[in-house]
């Protein structure tokens, strides 16, 4: 059990709705950044990610709250969104000056890597219409209270990029609890968003304060650590940890303890042999129950961007839908090693390839 109450999906115009960036990610393929001539588009963000995994890998009806620099940039992104199959709950659109001095919408340069060549990303998303959102531009009493919400969803990424972003999360967080809904928030501590404002020091202190008002909480191994300073060990112990999920059960543990609103922790496990093979897997606890997930040992990864996001839309799948602990965990282990075997930041698997190989199906031909 995860003592999670859900509002009635019939009461409901959503069944998730997520609050971050949806970035334009810019892809080189098998190349490099610094050396291609072509790149590929896709749309992805840390919490739309998320949203639109739920939507078009389950089938759940799912909506997006950002903004973004009215120019035609900013037009493919949401054409982008609308292909995906999310909804805009709430859509901004801010006035683009000619130039971006003052807003502009956010770029993602992502390359792959390869074997002993790490992959690698370069944002350029200063000065972003999302970033700029502030207390009382979005009308959450009509998301939340009129249409109805089952299930929100925002992150650390999102808290990250403005002055005032984590206040709008912790807005939009007291009125889903107002009218019922779920909360749940990824940790999703990148260094880059952080160095300029505070790094470790600041982030800890922005999702100490928000984790109170957390239902369901995710993160990868490290984001414990680094965001709200549960320590993971060090030196030979922090490398063990990454083969021992029962040492993360234990940290997830002083998790719940620490903050007993929070129903249900989990972290996703990778331990990285190369660029493109990962061992992988998840575990999760309840105040009452633990679970460890399947371990995937040398998945191939083409792209693994996304895949703790899909992690997490598979594992919110499974509580949505009635299902217990382990499968709800097995579900987002299997969602997120599907994903990294496709290019761009989400999801292009189908429901019944996560149940085969949730259920441990192997990579026959399928025909």
């Amino acid at each position: 059990m995860t003592a999670l109450e859900l509002r009635p999906a019939e009461d409901c115009r959503w069944d998730l709705v997520a609050l971050g960036e949806v970035m334009l990610r810019l892809d080189p393929g098998e190349g490099r950044i610094a050396t291609t001539r072509t790149f590929r588009i896709w749309e992805g963000g840390g919490e739309y990610n998320v949203a639109r995994g739920l939507r078009r890998c389950f089938g759940l009806r799912t909506g997006i709250v950002t903004a973004l620099a009215d120019n035609a940039v900013g037009r493919l992104v949401e054409d982008l969104i609308l292909q995906g199959g999310v909804e805009p709950a709430h859509l901004g659109w801010a006035q683009f000056d000619g130039v971006g001095r003052s807003v502009r919408n956010g770029l993602n340069f992502t390359e792959r890597g390869f074997g002993v060549r790490s992959a690698l990303g370069v944002s350029d998303r200063g000065h972003t219409a999302v970033s700029q959102l502030r207390p009382g531009d979005v009308d959450w009493e009509r998301i939340f209270g009129q249409e109805g919400v089952r299930w929100f969803h925002t992150g650390g990424i999102f808290c990250a990029l403005g002055d005032a972003t984590a206040q709008v999360a912790r807005e939009a967080m007291d009125a889903a609890q107002r009218y019922g809904t779920i909360v749940s928030y990824d940790l999703n501590y990148r260094p880059s968003l952080w160095k300029a404002v505070g790094g470790t020091t600041r982030a800890a202190e922005v999702n100490k304060s928000l984790v109170e008002l957390v239902d369901v909480l995710v993160g990868n191994e490290e984001d414990y650590s680094a965001s709200l300073g549960f320590e993971l060990g060090s030196g030979d112990d922090n490398e063990l940890l990454h083969l021992d999920p029962g040492a993360y059960l234990d940290i997830l543990g002083n998790v719940l303890a620490a903050y007993p609103g929070v129903a249900v922790a989990a972290a996703t496990l990778r331990t990285a042999r190369t660029a493109t093979v990962n061992d992988w897997g998840a575990v999760c606890r309840t105040h009452d129950a633990a679970s460890v997930g399947p371990w995937l040992e040398n998945l191939e990864i083409l792209d693994r961007v996304g895949g703790g996001d899909s992690f997490a839309s598979g594992l919110f799948y499974g509580l949505l839908t009635g299902a217990d602990l382990d499968q709800s965990l097995a579900y987002g282990v299997a969602h997120g090693a599907l994903a990294m075997t496709t290019p761009g930041d989400t999801s292009m698997a189908t429901l019944n390839e996560v149940e085969r190989v949730a259920r441990g199906g192997a990579a026959r031909v399928v025909r």
